[in-house]
C-alpha cells in the first residue's frame, strides 16, 4: 500500500552556459519523485519538463489519487491517473508528472518482486547497450573558436571509446553546413547524427538533410517543428536520411498520429515525459506495428538514464535478422552534477557501452545527502493526510 509520495525539485547553476537552436541555459533543473509503500520500500522516478509545474501537479492532483493504492498494480494506477485528468491533460506537463510517478512505481515494483525493470519490461535480451555521446552544444564564442571547441569536445568522446556522436545544429545555415562537413572530415569512421531541435522550415530542412546524407550521417533529429507533423512525410520524400523525432510527443495515441504518415523512421519517446516506462512499452508496440524502431530521448539524471537502458535491453530490433545492428542509448555528457555526483549507485559508460543493471528495480539510487544540496523545494503527501 502506498504510504507517501514525495517530490524534490532540484536546481544547479552551471559554471559555463550552453545553448542549442532554441535557447541558452545557465541553470539545470530536475524533479525527482519518491514513492514509499507500507513496507518501507522506496521507488524513484524522474519528470522531464518544467519542474515547478510537474511538482505542483503531483503534489496537489495525482499524489492524493494514489494514496493507499497497491503499488504492484502500476498499469491500473496509470489508467487511474490518465482518466482523472483526461479532459484537460492528454498532453503537456501533467503527462510529464504521470511519467515520473510511473517510473517510480516500476522501480518500486521491481524492488518488491526482486527483479530488474528490464525483466518487468519483457525480459533482458542483451547485457550491455552501446551508447552515442550527446554534447557539442553551442557556446558564447566566435564562429571559428566555437567550431574548434566542438571538434575538440568530440575528439574527447572518441578517445573515451564512443563510436557514435550526435552534434547540435540549427545555429544558422552557414555554421551548420560547415560543422557538418568538418565533423565528417575529422571523424571519417565514426557514426554521426545531427539534432536541430526543430530549427528549420521545410526548404531549409531539405537543404541540410541533403548535406547530411552526402556525408553519411545516420539520422536527422527534430528537423521540423512538432507543430506540423505532416511535414515530416514531405521532408522524407525529398531526402535520403532517416528522420528521428518524438521527444516532444506523448502517449501511444500521440505517437500513432505522429508515425502513421510514414515520414518518421526513428521514434524517440522520453521515458520521463512520454507517459513513463509503462506507456513507452505501448509506444514501442505502436512503432513496431509500423516497422519503426524506438531510440529513447534521454536527458536528466541517472533515473531516466536507467529507464532507457532497461527499455533498450528488452528491445527487439525491427525487422530482425541474425546479425542485427544494436540499438543505441543516448548518453548525455554535458556537465550535470545532479546526474554524475548525486547517485550512490549509478550507471557508468565504459568504452562507449553501459552494462544493464540486474539488481531489483531500476538499479540506481540517489544519495539523499547529496540530493539535499540541490533541493530548492520538497513536497510530501502521506496516506490519510
Amino acid at each position: 500500500m502506498i504510504e507517501s509520495i514525495n517530490t524534490y525539485r532540484l536546481q544547479h547553476t552551471l559554471e559555463e552556459s550552453f545553448g542549442f537552436s532554441q535557447w541558452h541555459y545557465d541553470t539545470r533543473n530536475n524533479l525527482i519523485v519518491e514513492i514509499v509503500d507500507d513496507s518501507g520500500a522506496v521507488g524513484w522516478g524522474e519528470c522531464y519538463g518544467p519542474a515547478a509545474i510537474t511538482q505542483c501537479a503531483i503534489d496537489t492532483f495525482y499524489a492524493p489519487l494514489l494514496m493507499g493504492c497497491d503499488p504492484l498494480k502500476n498499469e491500473a494506477l496509470w489508467q487511474h491517473c490518465w482518466r482523472a485528468s483526461l479532459d484537460f491533460a492528454m498532453k503537456g506537463p501533467m503527462m510529464g508528472a504521470i511519467s515520473g510517478l510511473d517510473m517510480a512505481l516500476l522501480d518500486l515494483k521491481g524492488k518488491l518482486l526482486g527483479v530488474s525493470v528490464s525483466e518487468l519490461m519483457g525480459g533482458r535480451v542483451r547485457d550491455e547497450v552501446p551508447c552515442y555521446a550527446t554534447g557539442m552544444y553551442f557556446r558564447n564564442q566566435p564562429k571559428a573558436d566555437l567550431l574548434q571547441t566542438i571538434l575538440e569536445e568530440a575528439s574527447g568522446y572518441v578517445e573515451l571509446g564512443f563510436e557514435a556522436l550526435k552534434i547540435k545544429i540549427g545555429k544558422n545555415m552557414l555554421f551548420d553546413k560547415e560543422l557538418i562537413v568538418l565533423m565528417r572530415e575529422r571523424f571519417p569512421a565514426v557514426r554521426l547524427m545531427a539534432d536541430s531541435n526543430h530549427a528549420y522550415d521545410l526548404p531549409e530542412a531539405v537543404e541540410i538533410g541533403t548535406l547530411l546524407a552526402e556525408h553519411d550521417y545516420k539520422w536527422f533529429e527534430e528537423p521540423l517543428s512538432p507543430a506540423h507533423p505532416q511535414r515530416f512525410r514531405q521532408l522524407a520524400d525529398k531526402v535520403d536520411i532517416p528522420i528521428a523525432t518524438g521527444e516532444c510527443e506523448q502517449t501511444r495515441f500521440g505517437f500513432q498520429t505522429l508515425l502513421q504518415t510514414g515520414g518518421v523512421q526513428i521514434a524517440q519517446p522520453d521515458l520521463a515525459y512520454c507517459g513513463g516506462p509503462t506507456e513507452a512499452l505501448k509506444i514501442r508496440t505502436v512503432a513496431s506495428s509500423l516497422g519503426i524502431n524506438c531510440v529513447p530521448h534521454c536527458w536528466g539524471t541517472q533515473l531516466n538514464l536507467a529507464s532507457a537502458v532497461h527499455f533498450l535491453a528488452s528491445a527487439y530490433v525491427e525487422p530482425g535478422r541474425a546479425e542485427v545492428s544494436e540499438p543505441l542509448l543516448e548518453k548525455d555528457l554535458t556537465p550535470n552534477p545532479m546526474r554524475d555526483e548525486m547517485f550512490a549507485v549509478a550507471i557508468q559508460a565504459e568504452n562507449g557501452c553501459v552494462k544493464v543493471p540486474t539488481t531489483p528495480g531500476l538499479g540506481v539510487e540517489p544519495s539523499r545527502t547529496v540530493m539535499e544540496k540541490f533541493c530548492v523545494q520538497k513536497t510530501e503527501k502521506k496516506n490519510g493526510r
